[in-house]
């Protein structure tokens, strides 16, 4: 057994008994705004947190519904090692899926020493200001709020990250390609910081807004029912690579039915025509929204093992303090 799927099922008993949340030992949780989220004045958001599992003694499956204060939720290592990954679950941009992709993932990662903050980050459809990039306006300031407390979390702000899953997959990617766009007007000190990631991974990400593969409900609550050409040009992430855009890992299932794989294709081939550094694993099986616990037993199981090589190969891993 591997060291990672010995944490990996570590992991899971924890999350079975729901202890893994934000009143876990080792979280903490804070807003990723001073007060109100900008651009709310018209907002229909409503924020509920849904329990999807069916029995008290399976894994926790949380939602949240209508976020209207994005947070991030802290999973702090025993023995940090200074660097730190911005996870940005999925839902298909209409609900932030906390446990089976951010809080999962957030243990095992911190079990090998990296400090990681799920975020819960607000939805274009309810009525905000900034509508698409609402949740490009979330992770800016996080990935911002994140870098100016590196001291106080034992990070080098240096080795900072961003991961996202399926539609968190395009949140993290537009972070990844757009850190510097200007969606929100500053709101403090914070705000000068730097936004780009030192290094980004996406996880089968939701990548063209653009026919034949696009993941259609994830472009109807981000863009609505008839996005204009260039607003699919203007979301799609393959039309936004970028050459000073951070190393990029990129992983996908072949037989996902869901995104398909061509998402990851397209965005690696256009960030290799721009000389961004970029890897891609593509698994023969996994299907969509596999995370750690729908991963067990394949080999798309090795998806950690081979994120937390990427991350050491390219200096953003050292020894635990």
């Amino acid at each position: 057994m591997t060291p990672v799927s010995k944490l990996l099922l570590a992991a899971f008993a924890v999350l079975t008994l729901g202890a893994a949340s934000p009143a876990g030992p080792h979280t903490q949780q804070f807003p990723i705004w001073p007060g109100a989220a900008p651009g709310g004045e018209h907002a229909t958001a409503k924020e509920e947190v849904i329990e999807r599992r069916k029995s008290p003694d399976a894994l926790r499956d949380r939602i949240v519904r209508g976020v209207v204060t994005p947070t991030l939720v802290v999973f702090r290592p025993d023995r940090p090692n200074g660097s730190a990954i911005l996870m940005a679950p999925g839902g298909g941009y209409e609900w932030v899926v906390m446990d089976k992709e951010g809080y999962e993932a957030a243990e095992l990662f911190a079990a090998r020493g990296v400090t990681v903050f799920v975020m819960s980050y607000r939805l274009p459809h309810e009525g905000w200001a900034a509508g698409p990039d609402v949740a490009l306006q979330d992770s800016q300031r996080a990935l911002r709020l994140i870098r100016g407390r590196a001291a106080e979390f034992g990070i080098d702000p240096r080795r900072l990250g961003v991961m996202g899953f399926s539609a968190g997959g395009h949140v993290a990617g537009e972070l990844t390609l757009a850190w510097d766009k200007p969606v929100y007007v500053p709101v403090d000190a914070t705000d000068t910081l730097s936004a780009r990631p030192d290094f980004s991974v996406l996880m089968y990400p939701v990548g063209t807004m653009k026919p034949p593969f696009v993941h259609a409900r994830s472009r109807k609550s981000l863009l609505g029912g008839s996005p204009s050409a260039q607003q699919l040009a203007a979301y799609s992430l393959e039309d936004q690579a970028r050459p000073d855009a951070p190393p990029v890992l990129i992983v996908h299932a072949a037989d996902d039915d869901s995104v398909p794989v061509e998402n990851a294709l397209a965005l690696f081939d256009a960030l290799r025509a721009k000389k961004v550094p970029a890897e891609l694993h593509v698994f023969e099986e996994g299907g969509h929204g596999f995370g750690l616990r729908f991963a067990v037993g394949k080999p798309v199981a090795a998806w950690p093992e081979i994120t937390l090589k990427w991350m050491e190969r390219r200096g953003f891993m050292s020894a635990a303090r």
